[in-house]
């Protein structure tokens, strides 16, 4: 019977750094941030990690999953009208669909927006740039977004001009509460 003499383990080596050891004592208070010493160390031996983030979170789809349209969502069809509130509740929200416009005038404006309550920000806007005639349609506007609502916050659906029809057809669907729990 043949025994190994050595075996390699790697080589430890020693880390000091004030700025790693207090970003642990931060993260990790419970191993030894609250007070007693420690040393950082690195070692040359390979050692596999694994990560369970997504299982210790208590999901186990990857992250574009969980952002997919399901039947909870709040359909909208938004036509011929300004201001309209699409959602005013706090969380994540995925917003999908398209925006067009229709205008007897050049300077027709269709927007989505968020509002705080005072003031509007545009997170999308399609603009009729030529006069048109009759019944013809800028062309489409997609889009797939996401927006933090935080109380006091909505997402309007909104159209000026002088004669316009706003289309704004899509879904919006959400997809975390406002801590970030995902629903």
């Amino acid at each position: 019977m043949e025994f190994l003499s050595e075996v390699n383990l790697g080589q430890e080596y020693f880390i000091n750094s004030q700025q790693l050891e207090d970003k642990i004592r931060n993260l990790l208070p419970s191993q030894g941030g609250a007070g007693a010493g420690f040393d950082l160390s690195a070692s040359t031996q390979i050692i596999p990690v694994i990560d369970v983030t997504e299982s210790a979170e208590g999901s186990n789809l990857r992250q574009d999953l969980q952002t997919a349209l399901d039947f909870n969502v709040t359909a909208y069809n938004v036509s011929g009208s300004t201001d309209t509130v699409l959602i005013n509740n706090t969380g994540y929200w995925r917003f999908f669909g398209f925006m067009s416009n229709t205008h007897a005038n050049a300077g027709g404006v269709s927007t989505m927006q968020i509002n705080d309550g005072t003031t509007s920000k545009v997170l999308i806007q399609g603009k009729t740039a030529i006069e048109v005639t009759g019944a013809g349609y800028i062309p489409s506007i997609p889009y797939d977004f996401i927006v933090k609502l935080t109380a006091g916050d909505s997402v309007l659906a909104t159209a000026s001009g002088g004669s316009y029809i706003l289309r704004n057809i899509g879904v919006a669907k959400q997809i975390a509460s406002i801590d970030g729990t995902l629903t």
